[in-house]
């Protein structure tokens, strides 16, 4: 059975934009487009899915560590969206580079090859969007060492 859910946007200034969600407990949240349009008083639809698809892939990240009892904490991402103008010559998300890092070094995790080869594959935000969008990972300890990407 499929699952559903809703938001609501409501313009409250030129592109400025309050979301409300669906669960009481989540605030509203302003939205905006940078300048010239907007006026930089929330992110804008980009930065939000640069977001999402950072946050499911270190909720992702943190569920497949957790699963062998891992304490990976504190995780971090970091994503950073390449904007490029198609064909016609309007701006599209071309790709979304995203680095994860852990909070401690990679020999105090258990079934860390295992978790590397198969969290992405979790996580709903990203594997939607790589159906359009090209998004890559990386994974580093807290020694800096790359574990993946």
């Amino acid at each position: 059975m499929a699952e559903t859910f809703s938001i609501t946007l409501e313009q409250t200034s030129d592109y400025q934009f309050v979301v409300n969600f669906d669960q009481e407990k989540i605030p509203a949240l302003i939205t905006d487009e940078g300048a010239p349009l907007g006026h930089d008083t929330g992110p804008s639809p980009t930065r939000l899915l640069a977001a999402a698809v950072g946050n499911c892939l270190a909720a992702s990240l943190l569920f497949a560590l957790r699963k062998f009892k891992n304490s990976p904490e504190p995780l971090q991402a970091h994503a950073t969206v390449s904007l490029e103008r198609n064909a016609q010559g309007r701006m599209r998300v071309a790709g979304i580079d995203v680095t994860l890092n852990l909070g401690v070094p990679a020999a105090e995790l258990a079934q860390l090859e295992r978790v590397l080869a198969q969290f992405e594959d979790f996580c709903v935000v990203t594997e939607s969007v790589r159906q359009g969008i090209a998004v890559t990972v990386a994974v580093r300890d807290a020694d800096g060492r790359v574990l993946k990407g």
